[in-house]
């Protein structure tokens, strides 16, 4: 999509984007049988979705530095990553309640005209974006032969696919392991993703100063937290606690890489986004198939110690990156 597109204003895209998501969801809620659901589900939600999802955060998140300012890229880029734990947090519980208040249909008619909200905000406040730098295979190439980019996908590779094969079967391992009740869950959940939020911003604070140090200390966060899931996980308070520090630390992770690649080549933010993105979204459907496979051969508490060990190698090939001159 960013390559496709490398030459449009990036405002237009953003707009054209979100319309995408807006018509997938009225298609969805427009549909009169079965058949059309299943259609509008899988060939239009699904397809214009991911579209959507992959096309916005390639060519949003790069925006940041350009409408905030480079002192203020950080905090900008965390602003722009929050929505991912603010979705987690509202988004699920909002639409399963109006779905159970007034209809699936009216869930979905809800989702496209808050779509439609976002489109009609972006028109109004958003200042055309002509591509500062054009995009093309040769810039992500050239992004691609220096090491601190490839350390830096790796890292990503490495904390996220272990983040995403523990974070899967959390549900199941509050109910089985800790024991605890259903309606709670919900409960902690919400705190997590509200801790998700607040690390988020710190490490969008973080990050402009000590990007290394932001990187690491996410990584550990998210290590301690799924090595001493299975030990002090036991019991409510401990579980609870644990998924608080680890939602600390997963909230810091997506605002890191993109600022450890982009010192290296400051003229291709949005090179830097795409490689990170398309590796991000790789890796999350890698880590729920990992996980998936040992549960089904060990435990859901060993998943959460074999993805303790993941983060631990990605701090690992951290420390091992040559260091540039000057960095």
């Amino acid at each position: 999509m960013t390559l496709a597109t490398a030459r449009v204003d990036r405002r237009l895209m953003l707009c054209a984007l979100v319309l995408l998501l807006a018509v997938a969801n009225f298609l969805t809620a427009a549909a009169t049988a079965y058949w059309l659901v299943l259609v509008a589900r899988v060939l239009v939600a699904r397809v214009l979705v991911g579209i959507t999802i992959g096309g916005f955060w390639s060519i949003g998140v790069g925006l940041a530095a350009r409408l905030a300012g480079p002192a203020s890229a950080g905090r900008a880029t965390a602003v722009i990553f929050a929505a991912v734990p603010l979705g987690s947090v509202l988004g699920v519980p909002a639409s399963t309640f109006i779905g159970d208040l007034a209809g699936w249909r009216t869930a979905f008619a809800s989702m496209g005209l808050l779509s439609t909200g976002a489109l009609t905000l972006l028109l109004l406040t958003l200042p055309a974006l002509p591509p500062a730098e054009v995009t093309r295979p040769s810039v992500l190439r050239a992004l691609l032969r220096g090491t601190g980019t490839l350390y830096a996908l790796l890292m990503t590779f490495l904390i996220v696919i272990a983040h995403f094969a523990t974070y899967t079967y959390v549900t199941p391992f509050l109910r089985q392991t800790t024991g605890t009740d259903p309606a709670r869950i919900t409960g902690y959940l919400l705190l997590y993703g509200v801790a998700g939020v607040a690390g988020n911003f710190i490490g969008g604070a973080l990050v402009t100063r000590a990007p290394r140090l932001a990187f690491g200390t996410a990584a550990a966060t998210i290590a301690t937290a799924t090595a001493l899931l299975p030990v002090l996980g036991r019991t409510d308070a401990g579980a609870l606690a644990l998924l608080i520090v680890w939602g600390l630390g997963y909230g810091a992770v997506p605002v890191c890489p993109p600022d450890l690649v982009r010192p290296r080549d400051p003229t291709a933010p949005e090179a830097a986004t795409v490689l990170f993105t398309a590796s991000f979204q790789v890796t999350l459907a890698a880590g729920a198939l990992t996980g998936g496979a040992i549960v089904d051969h060990t435990s859901l508490r060993a998943v959460m110690w074999c993805g303790a060990r993941g983060v631990v190698l990605a701090a690992g090939a951290r420390r091992a990156e040559p260091r540039t001159p000057g960095r």
